[in-house]
């Protein structure tokens, strides 16, 4: 991650950006009607066309044939991006998020068709190394309304291991299932038990100890928060860039937080209940690890880690309990992120984050099962995080993911029709370089192999 002029969202899930869809369009240009394309065997371009060979002469193919030459050549402009996507889909995914994944994905090459029709196909794709399946859809006039990069899914739990191997140097995995009891019955697990950072989500804590407090009374899913300038962390989100002295409901903060990991909404939500309260919803379900304490707001980590660094995290580090308490009022709180300058490359994964294992996050999503409040599920399942499990069979999925330069999380619990609930946590780190967004792909490939197999009789 490049080092940007304006703040991007570090503590949110990469994986959203890569598997994308938007609806139907504007009408094509006139060349995306024109005559169909011969093809040959091999993944060389026709000479006689300048075409990328196997791709089919369809709309859909022709679509294919534009994004492949497009991938050597990103940043492409808007106005060509407008001659192949329809309106729809440009305003659900703008330009400039579409080209950083045509960034990411650089250099495609053809290896084969797995299905093609007149206006969608799959295709089995390489980058550098790695194979991705491209899945994507045309409109009547031959815009893509559809454009979806996903991993080749693990069909054993060997795969699945040989997969995570390729990861990153430190990887932690977990499927299990959620037992009635709450309890969490593992059936396949690599470093299950080893504690790393979690990125965004911490946000299940935060989460979790909001719905403790209404549960307790302390106050209602329809309370009022206040935006106020103290409280506005960066994005990812949205609330940091309404007026100061808006308000927004509990309920829709928590939507915001886990939907599209909303850093400000996290902090008003953790302001609300308190940063002690969420510390002791972390030790009650099991995490008691002294880095959590105190419990970082999303702000804080932003000016430890980007504001004068590393002056205030040598600081910071060097004092105990209540000078940290002390510290992050005092200091931390008054320092102005205007003076916010974001780091590319991995800066205190072991010491300035929230941690926990993929063992300890099974046990977060039990706990917010236990809760029994409606609600949680309602703001747990907005957003699956690209799996895109059949809904006949997995009828309910919750997602929650995070990632920082060196970290990339994400975790799922699913709930078979039959009733027998999932859970599924990936944690890819890198101490000395960023992980890379095709490690996203990779694992919402494994997880999706894994919920197959702990489903399979």
């Amino acid at each position: 991650m490049n080092a940007p002029s304006k703040p991007v969202p570090i503590l949110a899930a990469a994986v959203a950006a890569l598997a994308m869809t938007a609806c139907a369009g504007r009408p094509a240009p006139a060349e995306a009607t024109g005559a169909g394309i011969s093809a040959t065997p091999n993944g060389t371009p026709s000479p006689a066309t300048g075409t990328p060979a196997g791709v089919p002469g369809t709309p859909a193919g022709r679509q294919l044939g534009w994004l492949l030459d497009a991938s050597t050549r990103a940043p492409i402009t808007e106005d060509e991006l407008a001659d192949h996507f329809t309106a729809d889909f440009l305003k659900a995914i703008p330009p400039a998020q579409l080209n950083q994944v045509l960034a990411t994905f650089k250099d495609l090459k053809l290896e084969r068709l797995e299905t093609s029709q007149d206006r969608s196909l799959v295709a089995r794709v390489l980058a550098g190394a790695s194979a991705f399946d491209v899945a994507l859809s045309v409109d009547a006039a031959g815009l893509m309304t559809g454009l979806r990069f996903s991993a080749p899914t693990p069909g054993t739990w060997g795969e699945v291991d040989e997969r995570l191997a390729r990861l990153s140097p430190r990887t932690g995995f977990l499927a299990a299932e959620l037992t009635k009891d709450g309890t969490c019955r593992p059936v396949h697990g690599v470093a299950a038990g080893e504690r790393g950072p979690l990125g965004s989500m911490l946000k299940l804590y935060v989460l979790g100890a909001v719905a403790e407090r209404i549960g307790s009374g302390a106050f209602g899913w329809d309370t009022e928060l206040t935006i106020t300038p103290e409280l506005k962390s960066l994005p990812s989100g949205e609330l940091q860039d309404r007026p100061d002295g808006s308000r927004v409901t509990v309920l829709e903060a928590a939507k915001l937080m886990i939907s599209i990991s909303d850093n400000t909404a996290t902090d008003l939500l953790i302001h609300k209940a308190g940063r002690k309260a969420v510390e002791r919803t972390m030790r009650a379900w099991g995490v008691r690890d002294k880095r959590n304490v105190p419990f970082l707001t999303t702000r804080d980590l932003f000016v430890l880690k980007g504001v004068g660094y590393p002056r205030h995290a040598k600081r910071y580090l060097s004092l105990n309990d209540a000078g940290q308490r002390a510290y992050l009022d005092k200091v931390v709180a008054k320092a102005p992120l205007s003076k916010f300058a974001m780091w590319s490359a991995p800066r205190e994964l072991d010491t300035l984050e929230w941690f926990a294992s993929p063992a300890e996050i099974c046990r977060a999503y039990a706990g917010l099962v236990k809760l029994g409040d409606r609600r949680i599920g309602e703001v747990m399942s907005i957003n699956d995080g690209g799996l895109g499990l059949d809904k006949a069979q997995w009828p309910a999925v919750w997602f929650k993911g995070g990632s920082e330069p060196g970290v990339s999380d994400m975790s799922f619990l699913a709930r078979t029709a039959q009733g027998r609930t999932y859970v599924v946590t990936t944690m890819a780190i890198d101490r000395k370089a960023p992980v890379g967004g095709q490690v996203g792909l990779d694992q919402v490939a494994v997880t999706r192999g894994a919920f197959a197999l702990v489903k399979a009789p």
